[in-house]
């Protein structure tokens, strides 16, 4: 199930996606080292917190708590740009202690369908191209994500 955020969300939502992000960090500092993480990305293992409570703060009406059994399993936040037609889904994450399967999918559907009832055209979502994104990767292309940007961000340390 697919429900609003409430405020009470947070905590729990914090916890996941620091369980969710963590080999994502841990592989983008074994690809780019700790001083080019820290600069690109400071408190790295944090900053998803700041990242929902800033949304939650801001935008709350874009941000969704997927359940099982009455327990949170999963999060998504997104943004609507009405101007463009664009809807962008941001940060989502399923707790991997759950042992749930099919959230994402039950989220990125969610998403998609709120998308084309406020009269959006195109939706977006930006994940890596690393080791660590493979899973959120193929998840998107099975929701038919099928146009894709590559991109490469390069680092060099300057000491």
């Amino acid at each position: 199930m697919i429900r609003p955020f409430r405020k009470e969300d947070l905590e729990t939502i914090c916890a996941i996606a620091k369980r969710a992000y963590d080999g994502i960090f841990s592989g983008f500092e074994e690809q780019i080292g700790k001083k080019a993480l820290d600069a690109w990305i400071p408190d790295a293992k944090n900053s998803k917190t700041a990242q929902l409570t800033l949304m939650a703060e801001k935008n709350p009406q874009w941000l969704y708590i997927c359940e099982r059994n009455g327990r949170i399993v999963g999060f998504i936040m997104f943004h609507l740009d009405y101007e463009r037609k664009l809807g962008s889904i941001g940060n989502n994450a399923s707790d991997p202690l759950a042992g749930e399967k099919g959230v994402g999918h039950e989220m990125y559907e969610f998403a998609l369908d709120y998308f084309r009832k406020e009269g959006m055209k195109v939706a977006m979502v930006h994940t890596g191209l690393d080791e660590a994104h493979s899973r959120a990767r193929k998840a998107y292309e099975r929701m038919g994500f099928d146009k894709t940007v590559p991109e490469v961000l390069y680092f060099k340390e300057l000491e």
